[in-house]
Formats: structure tokens, sequence, C-alpha cells
């Protein structure tokens, strides 16, 4: 799960793109829905917008952009590197190069965005319905079966031919149907949405009766619906392979794994709150909320923005004890086995500081279903006293630890006032104990140091990538 957003991005260094007119797609027009695209930027009135590409559509990326240019004369602006993860809309890169609007291609989280106007693109890739619907039949052969199937977004477009085939034979299916945006009002009663799906369940009997027959590969995607509804038995096909099977993911052990984590975060006294999005709505009240649900737990926390979180990155930061990551649904289950320190999600920080949140089976990988009103969320108790606060023993280091919230020393006080200089425009900084530590860090970056480097000839230098240069493993003279 860290592979596809937290990566050291050799595979992407490595990878050759050929020229354009080397696209494996003849039917670009098709492929990336240029009438519909066009039609959004001209019903619009748009004159700069960005194209947003994951890696593995880049190849495509000039030709769509200037046919997109052709057929709209507006600006388009093709995002290179995505600031976080490519299936969330990149907000930050595309106000760089002051667009009005986005046109998002490929995969998508379909987290909605809070400040520029999004289409979203995702490639009508190529499914065999046919042989998905014999997979389904396969797998699911008592034709009264309970299922709801669920698909990946590039195979969105195929669904309806496929619900025209699998209906006539099975009374009790409900294909999900995906919704870009966020929809105003709460859901009515009987029908489910998340992750950008929508799909009733009522006529079903519940979606604790039911079955999840998922079309598209093994991913984030897959895993986090598989938490999140793990009541619910799931099976696959994934269209590239043509295979299909029997869900065999442990969810329970995969639950353990992360409970783990909620007893790790019990322990932590510092906790490094990593911005892993600034374009999902909401993600600054869930900081927020974040920050006070940790002072009211006596912890401290520091709020990183380190773009795509690795291992190298975080390693920077001994002082933290464990990690909360705020991104997009998907995004957020991230595979921290190889980190210096665990990575958790803002609901499994909710279970570990919060005592009237209590674990029953539900999870949410979602952090705006904790956010005051949503579907989730669970109100701080009120806190006690240091001296009255009833302890607590870790289940890791065998220590005592509070298990109430307190009321944190001096909390009483106002905030620090303590001001200083930044720079010769006469700004003013709020200084912190964290701002503190560290600017005394021995490593700064790089420094221009103007006047102190001696000028010298140009020559000629290495070759290749920083991974594999032209000349290593050859013998130096």
């Amino acid at each position: 799960m860290a592979t596809a957003f937290s990566s050291d991005g050799e595979a992407a260094l490595r990878r050759e793109l050929g020229p354009v007119a080397a696209a494996p797609r003849g039917d670009l027009d098709g492929f990336y829905e240029m009438g519909r695209a066009a039609a959004f930027v001209r019903g619009g009135g748009f004159r700069k917008v960005a194209l947003q590409f994951p890696d593995e559509l880049l190849a495509d990326a000039a030709a769509v952009a200037a046919r997109m240019e052709a057929a709209t004369g507006a600006e388009m602006y093709v995002l290179g590197d995505t600031t976080y993860g490519s299936c969330c809309v990149d907000e930050v890169a595309a106000e760089h190069a002051g667009a009005e609007a986005v046109l998002h291609y490929g995969p998508a989280c379909l987290s909605p965005c809070g400040k520029l106007p999004v289409l979203h693109i995702f490639g009508k890739q190529p499914l065999d319905i046919g042989r998905c619907a014999e997979a389904f039949r396969e797998l699911y052969p008592d034709r009264q079966s309970h299922v709801v199937v669920l698909s990946d977004v590039i195979y969105a477009h195929a669904m309806g031919e496929l619900e025209q085939q699998l209906c006539p034979e099975y009374s009790n299916i409900v294909f999900s149907r995906v919704l870009c945006g966020d929809p105003p009002g709460p859901a009515p009663p009987g029908e489910v949405r998340q992750f950008g799906r929508q799909f009733p369940v009522e006529a079903l009997g519940g979606l604790q009766d039911c079955a999840m027959f998922y079309v598209g590969a093994e991913g984030l995607a897959l895993t986090s619906f598989m938490l999140t509804w793990n009541c619910c038995p799931f099976s696959s096909f994934d269209p590239v392979t043509g295979c299909s099977r029997r869900e065999t993911l442990n969810v329970n052990r995969a639950l353990m794994r992360r409970l783990y984590l909620v007893e790790r975060a019990r322990d932590a006294r510092v906790v490094g709150i990593l911005v892993g999005t600034l374009g999902v709505v909401g993600y600054l009240a869930v900081l927020q909320h974040l920050r006070e649900l940790l002072r009211q737990a006596g912890k401290r926390s520091y709020t990183l923005a380190v773009g795509k979180p690795n291992p190298a990155k975080l390693a920077n930061f001994l002082e933290v004890d464990i990690f909360v990551l705020v991104a997009c649904a998907q995004n957020s289950l991230l595979d921290s086995s190889e980190f210096y320190r665990p990575v958790v999600t803002p609901y499994e920080l909710e279970l570990a500081c919060n005592p009237a949140r209590e674990w029953t089976g539900n999870y949410f990988t979602d952090f705006r279903d904790l956010l005051p009103g949503a579907c989730a969320h669970v109100e701080l108790p009120p806190a006690v006293p240091a001296a009255e606060a009833i302890p607590d023993i870790s289940l890791i280091t065998g220590e005592m630890r509070a298990a109430h919230l307190c009321d944190p020393p001096g909390a009483q006080l106002p905030p620090s006032t303590a001001l200083a200089c930044r720079d010769q425009t006469r700004a003013l900084v709020e200084i912190s104990p964290a701002a503190s530590f560290l600017e005394s860090r021995s490593w700064r970056g790089l420094e221009q140091q103007l006047g102190q480097t001696p000028v010298s000839k140009a020559v000629q230098g290495r070759r290749g990538i920083a991974i594999a240069y032209e000349d290593e493993g050859r013998e130096q003279p």
C-alpha cells in the first residue's frame, strides 16, 4: 500500500516514455472524452486549464493538450508531477499555473474539492463484459444472492452493459453509481454514499446482508472498501488478467494490525500530523480537530507538510513517536512497515485519544466522517484533573499511562505573544518551542552564499539519473 503514495520514484525514473506518436491508444478522442472535456471548458468560460495525468498516461499529455487548445482556444497546462497522491486533484500545482479549472485524467478517489471546478475523465479502459459476467455467475451460482457490484472508476463506463446482462438473471443485484463531487444533504435512509459511490441497500435487507463484487485490480481502493465494509464478503474480477477470485485477505488480521497501531498511538507522547492533502474539503477542520484532541490528551503535536511521505523523509523527525496522515480515503491507509515510526489514520488516532469512542468493528478511512455533524463524530468527554485520572497499562511497554483527557498544565494561560523580527521587512513571527527546536537543526538546506563561492569554468558533469549514472561501476582514473 505504500507504493502508490510514497515510493522512492525509482520506477518512474527508469521508465522510458517514447514519442507521443507511439502512444498505444490511437483513439485519443474517445479514450479521453475530448468532446465532453471541451464542452466543460467552453461552458465555464475558462481561459487557463490544468491537465493532471497519472504517470502511466503522461505519454499522451502533449497530444491531448494540443487538441484541447485547438478545440477550446484556452491555454492548457500539463501538471508534470503531483504534490500528493495522483488520485487526488492537485489544486496546489494548478493554482501555481493560475489555472481556473482542472481536468483530472485516470484513476481518482473522487474526494470533493473546495477551490477549483474539476472534471474527472477516468479513461475508458477496455473490459470484457462477457468474461466478467461469466466470472460473476461462477462466484454466485445462487440466482437469489444479494450482491452489490462495485468497480474501479476506469471501468465505470462499462457497468451499464454488465448490468443489462446480469439483472435479468439476478433479482437481488445492485450496481453502484459513481458520484463526482459532494451531493448536497445527507444520504436518504437505505442508501449508501461513500468513496464517491452511491447504491441502495434497503431492498436487499441492509448492507450487512450483502456480498460485494468488485471489478478492478487489487489496490488501495479495494483495500479501503474491504476494511470499511468488513461485514460483507468480497470477491473480485481483474479485467487485465481476466481472473476472478474470492478475496482471501484476512480482514480481521488487517484490522488487528491497525488496532496494534492504535495501541502505539496511545503510548506516543509526540505526534506528527502529516498534511497529505490540500485539496480535499474539510482538511483544515480535521487538522484543527486533531490538534485539539492531542492537546487535551496531553500529547505534543507538530504539523508537517512533506508532500508524498516516504521513510527517508520521516526519519528526519526522530523526536516524533508516531505520525497521523491526513489524506484522502484511499491514501490514508499507508503501509508504514518500512517506516522508522508508524503512520496511523485520523480515525485510529481518535480511537487512541478519545475515551468516548469505542471500537465497534466499523472502520472509517474518510476523515470527514469524524468532524462535527458527520455520521461518525463522537464528542470529547469532559476533562478531569490529572490527580483524578484513572491510570491504564500499556499493552506494549507495560508502563502506566492516563486513560482520560486531563487538563494540561498551564491550559488557563493565554497563548504566547513572544514575537521576533523575521526579516528586513520587519514582519513579525511568533516563536514556539517546536519552531525553536527545528531551527536548531544543523542541516538547513541550500544556501546561496553570494560572493563567497570562487568563480570557475564550467566542466562536463556526470550523465544519467541519480540512481544510475553512466560512469558508475567503472574504475575511476
